[in-house]
């Protein structure tokens, strides 16, 4: 349709209407089944009622209104939700000087209760904190690794990432004592008191 209207020809009523029948058609069916199973998850946890709405416009940042009353009519709050940019990393040749490698080490955290998280590798322990933490409230402290948001909402073109939620990734391209790093600042920031050790 665009590519018609670009091209400067005529658009029959008759067209227009059974184009715009059919993008409803694909939206009622395709589309917002997609969108309602990605955001039921992170929805559920809302305790009460709201009404929800996007107002989608292409080529702009997607604009959340969120009201407590069912009310299409009360004045709503707006959030963008703007993508993490892409980062454009200089990958050049690494020259290593020798070939021996580290000793493999290990993450040990332990709760105030005693409970202890250490997973085979150090990332699934970063990984399991972040989850227990929060992975939105993580997100909110902007830790960032490798010019990448420990949490982003984009996927990274080069460093590994893991899901860890909907539409969320976690960069997992740290060394150990790095990884230490990032879970004490998640400690610090909401008064979790974690006991980080490197085993």
């Amino acid at each position: 349709m665009q590519n018609l209207k670009e091209l400067g020809l005529e658009l029959g009523n008759d067209l227009l209407k059974q184009t715009s029948e059919l993008e409803q058609e694909i939206i009622k069916k395709e589309i917002l089944p997609v969108v309602s199973e990605k955001i039921e998850p992170i929805i559920n946890q809302i305790q009460r009622e709201l009404v929800l709405v996007v107002d989608y416009v292409p080529n702009e940042p997607l604009s959340v209104r969120i009201s407590r009353k069912r009310n299409f009519t009360e004045q709503m709050e707006t959030i963008e939700i703007i993508p993490d940019p892409k980062i454009e990393h200089n990958i050049g040749t690494i020259k290593r000087n020798s070939p021996s490698k580290s000793a493999k080490t290990n993450l040990r955290v332990t709760l105030p209760n005693g409970k202890v998280i250490e997973n085979r590798f150090a990332y699934e322990t970063l990984q399991e904190v972040v989850v227990l933490a929060g992975v939105e409230k993580v997100r909110t402290l902007g830790i960032v690794q490798c010019g990448v948001p420990l949490v982003s909402n984009t996927q990274d073109n080069f460093y590994n990432q893991k899901e860890i939620g909907k539409g969320l990734y976690l960069i997992t391209h740290s060394s150990t004592g790095q990884k230490r790093q990032q879970i004490e600042k998640i400690s610090e920031a909401f008064g979790l008191n974690l006991k980080v050790e490197i085993v």
